[in-house]
């Protein structure tokens, strides 16, 4: 039987995916409309700062779309994640326990003798049971195989890595590491997951350069897909922790990485 554990900070963002395809004028009564389960995104964005953003006072780089997200909706400047580390945050925002009640702590790796508990109940299994469709793109870093990845917990759909992109074995210039000395030499290849099965291995700058433009391709091609139906999808976004990757049409310098937000 899943263990529930319930926090009150636990707060969703919530979104009808309009504009994704124009709709003839429904017929259905406003009641009828807010009666209906809205559809959930969320875009969980790791080492990204409160001030980061120009709507948060950031700055000098401009960050447009997460502006014009806030404008046209709400504004939260009293909300915390559960902890600043990778893999806790994220046991914290799908299950709403304190990470330490779950026994999660840091950022775990294929050699870690732990992951969350096939057990703890995820939102992803709550509203599921409630007849959403549930998907995600991104970074798991939960559990890096099998009963441990997102398909067992709550996810119809996962795209993505099992944990951090720069845990692999190549060094900050793209050189593979050949001194067995250094512990980053002790990463296996760097798995693509698409479902439970590994669909490619990353194995350099430019094959990591390709993942933004896949994992957005392919959150897209789910919320269409699915559009008709009650929907939740999470997105774990990881590049505003290893700035050595961009998409190709995206190449900007340092200072100026949140550009493309």
């Amino acid at each position: 039987m899943k263990k529930v554990c319930v926090l009150s900070a636990l707060i969703l963002f919530f979104a009808s995916f309009a504009g994704i395809k124009k709709e003839a004028p429904s017929s259905k009564t406003t009641a009828d409309m807010e009666s209906q389960p809205p559809n959930v995104i969320i875009i969980f964005m790791d080492d990204m700062g409160y001030g980061d953003p120009v709507c948060y006072g950031g700055g000098p780089y401009q960050t447009p779309n997460i502006d014009a997200l806030a404008a046209s909706g709400m504004r939260f400047t009293n909300f915390y994640s559960a902890q600043a580390v990778c893999t806790a945050s994220r046991a914290g925002l799908l299950t709403g326990c304190y990470p330490t009640r779950l026994s999660i702590h840091g950022a775990i790796n294929h050699a870690s003798k732990f992951a969350l508990n096939p057990d703890e109940q995820t939102i992803a299994e709550v509203l599921r049971d409630k007849g959403y469709k549930t998907g995600m793109v991104g970074k798991w870093h939960l559990g890096h195989k099998v009963p441990y990845l997102p398909l067992q917990n709550g996810f119809d759909e996962f795209y993505g890595l099992p944990y951090s992109n720069d845990m692999w074995h190549y060094d900050y210039d793209g050189q593979k590491i050949t001194d067995t000395s250094l512990w980053k030499s002790k990463y296996p290849p760097l798995p693509l997951i698409d479902g439970n099965k590994t669909v490619k291995v990353i194995s350099s700058f430019a094959d990591q350069d390709e993942l933004t433009t896949a994992y957005t391709n392919r959150a897209v091609s789910f919320i269409k897909k699915i559009r008709t139906i009650h929907s939740f999808y999470t997105s774990p976004i990881q590049w505003c922790m290893y700035r050595l990757v961009f998409p190709k049409n995206l190449k900007v310098k340092v200072a100026q990485d949140y550009l493309v937000m």
